[in-house]
């Protein structure tokens, strides 16, 4: 009798545990980035998932920026810096976005996060500048699956460039120049873009900005 009582407890049980393992797995983002900018494309967005406190932030305001964000910066090759954050064991899932985002357009990159990934960090180059990258730098992913965070990213200046503003230093469509110029002198450190001054090869009329220069939706698919 004892027996047989026990056996829905047991079923239950089962069936609790299979729907759970069922989502053990990584959980999923879709991250849609809007080009804000009049005038300015972004090159392919990186998106990264991570711990609150990964062992290789995006950058620090005020100080220099690494290599790879400099090359990512002033080039839109995100390929240094996606390698060096998954080789992080506190960077959870590194993605990145295909071709140019124009003025006006959106674009959405699926990304996933392990147990423990609580954060998202997300760069792209801003074309054409010398170093101008829009970055959203270790903010906090939604908890729940469905819901959404939103949030407004501005554009930094990487100071690994100087901002001439000519074609010869600036690659794109727009200019067809180089991507990186090494030995130019420039600020040393990242700070908050100030914009197109039209003091080379770049209409300000047509190029400028005003902060921010992208929003950018986090939902939690799974």
């Amino acid at each position: 009798m004892r027996r047989t009582l026990l056996i829905p407890w047991i079923v239950a049980i089962g069936s609790v545990f299979v729907q759970e393992t069922a989502y053990a797995g990584p959980r999923r983002y879709e991250v849609t980035v809007t080009n804000l900018t009049r005038g300015e494309s972004f090159t392919p967005i990186l998106v990264a998932t991570h711990r609150v406190r990964p062992s290789v932030p995006l950058f620090q305001p005020g100080a220099a920026a690494s290599a790879e964000l400099a090359t990512l910066a002033e080039g839109g090759d995100t390929v240094p810096l996606a390698t060096v954050l998954s080789a992080s064991g506190d960077v959870s899932a590194v993605n990145t976005s295909e071709g140019l985002l124009a003025p006006g357009q959106s674009v959405t990159i699926t990304v996933e996060a392990r147990r423990g990934s609580k954060q998202l960090s997300l760069a792209a180059m801003l074309i054409p500048t010398n170093d101008a990258f829009v970055a959203l730098n270790g903010v906090s992913l939604p908890a729940r699956r469905g819901s959404q965070a939103m949030y407004s990213a501005v554009a930094y200046d990487a100071g690994s460039e100087a901002n001439d503003e000519l074609c010869a230093n600036i690659p794109g469509p727009v200019c067809g120049g180089e991507g990186e110029s090494p030995g130019t002198t420039a600020e040393g450190y990242v700070h908050v873009h100030a914009g197109i001054h039209g003091i080379g090869d770049l209409s300000s009329a047509t190029y400028d900005w005003r902060n921010p220069v992208a929003r950018v939706s986090i939902e939690r698919t799974r």
